[in-house]
């Protein structure tokens, strides 16, 4: 009998079957001769360097990274490095662009360029508040909870306050501003206006024209809860008087990309958690990741796996080896060849590393489970299972182990773990074979579990049963 993992269940005291996503392993739909897919490792954080504090944003800008670090920003070199190029305040996350000649960073409500020898605050008053900006056709674009502002396109520290734009469509406040194929989105609590460079806007006029009928009647939940991804609008929130969820949009349309498992997780947050939710996306090696940052932990949508299952895949990222952790990782930017990223609780600077499983150079832990093992309400005996995977990848002296344990009706209490020799370094023939399995007497969810250092893929689980007629 195959046992699928590419997603397990479990249920909760509410009466309903739920979702189990892996946790640190990656769903992989693809054909081995073994399995349709598979679960390889997440990827692991090395560490680079150091900064000056909590990490809050980050961009590559003619070529280098430059970090928003506590209240500096910095430029970090290839070998981790850092320099402090000035002080730009406040807390939480940050906005970053660029034109041809600056680098613009908004933080603790205020806009800040830096032109490579300078950095400069926009102290206009008419500059008001800025909670997100971009960079489009010349103009930096920033918004508050009511108003579009433009710079002046021959100083981009001037603001005309005749040149203040809004999102009329409806009276829900301003959450961001996004560029989508050089196009400026407005994303709004309840909803998403495109907008377009106007041509015939006069001297003292909002030099953008918002796009008839292509609003999008869904917005975010935070300023931060929304981001560009795949030429659409990803983010999590929704329409007046429904509960929120994950969606791509696009051209007034909209896509569910999140499933009942997802929204249930996030409509168990508090409007304050709502808030504070970060989006970012990666691509890499044919995979289309949005991570969707929670408190407690990291949701990972693939739209390339998605688009190939027919089905949301998702899969959940953290940094610990509880059930649930928050992911230590954010603000990932492709500079120097690599994946440079960043600590949101402390200073520490890495990157991202398909090697090694550890994360800040601590052992991270990991988990999947199975669907239901059913057998038409007849009693099933296994007498062995098999964990078929790509084993001999461990570090050289290390011997670890994985441990498996059921439940019986998909809430804990687990049964006791059983442990298995995950194989040393070389030992690529391997197999993790458990000898008996027990009885099962209606049906049985089973969950693995391990340590960054076993660093396994696994492409199925075969169990050796024998039905009882009884």
């Amino acid at each position: 009998m195959q046992i699928p993992i590419l997603t397990g269940s479990f249920t909760d005291d509410n009466s309903d079957f739920r979702t189990s996503y892996p946790k640190n392993l990656v769903p992989v739909p693809k054909k081995q001769g073994i399995s349709l897919g598979y679960l390889r490792p997440a990827y692991g954080i090395v560490p680079l360097g150091t900064g000056s504090g909590v990490d809050r944003g980050a961009i590559n800008w003619k070529g280098s990274c430059y970090r928003v670090s506590g209240t500096k920003l910095i430029q970090v070199a290839t070998d981790g490095t850092t320099t402090v190029l000035g002080d730009v305040g406040g807390t939480g996350q940050c906005s970053m662009d660029y034109s041809f000649d600056r680098l613009s960073v908004t933080s603790g409500e205020k806009l800040f360029y830096w032109d490579g020898v300078t950095l400069t605050e926009v102290t206009d008053p008419d500059a008001g508040v800025a909670l997100t900006h971009i960079w489009v056709d010349g103009y930096f674009m920033w918004n508050d909870d009511e108003n579009l502002v433009v710079s002046e396109l021959t100083d981009p520290t001037d603001v005309n306050p005749l040149k203040y734009g809004s999102s009329e469509i409806d009276p829900d406040p301003v959450m961001a501003v996004i560029k989508v194929r050089n196009e400026p989105h407005a994303v709004n609590r309840h909803t998403i206006e495109p907008f377009y460079n106007n041509p015939n806007a006069g001297a003292n006029e909002f030099p953008f024209q918002r796009v008839e009928n292509a609003q999008t009647t869904k917005g975010a939940v935070g300023s931060f809860a929304c981001c560009e991804f795949d030429d659409s609008v990803a983010f999590v929130g929704g329409d007046r008087d429904e509960s929120n969820a994950v969606y791509l949009a696009a051209n007034g349309s909209w896509q569910k990309i999140s499933d009942q498992e997802v929204d249930k997780v996030i409509n168990d947050l508090t409007d304050s958690q709502l808030a504070d939710i970060v989006c970012e996306k990666r691509f890499h090696e044919s995979h289309s990741f949005l991570y969707v940052h929670l408190p407690d932990r990291t949701l990972v949508y693939d739209l390339s796996a998605s688009k190939l299952m027919q089905q949301p895949v998702w899969h959940e990222w953290g940094t610990g080896r509880d059930e649930h952790n928050r992911l230590l990782c954010r603000n990932m930017v492709w500079c120097y060849n690599e994946w440079i990223v960043g600590d949101p609780d402390s200073s520490q600077i890495g990157t991202l590393s398909n090697a090694v499983g550890s994360h800040w150079g601590e052992l991270n832990g990991w988990r999947f489970d199975t669907g239901i093992i059913y057998n038409s309400s007849r009693k099933l005996q296994i007498h062995e299972l098999e964990f078929v995977a790509l084993t001999g990848r461990v570090a050289l002296g290390t011997s670890p182990q994985i441990w498996t344990s059921h439940s019986t009706d998909g809430v804990e209490p687990y049964s006791q773990p059983r442990y298995i020799d995950a194989g040393e370094q070389g030992q690529r023939n391997k197999r993790l074979r458990l000898q008996g399995g027990g009885i099962i007497d209606n049906w049985r969810i089973q969950r693995t579990e391990g340590t960054s250092d076993s660093h396994l893929s696994f492409a199925r689980i075969e169990a050796r049963v024998e039905p009882m007629n009884w």
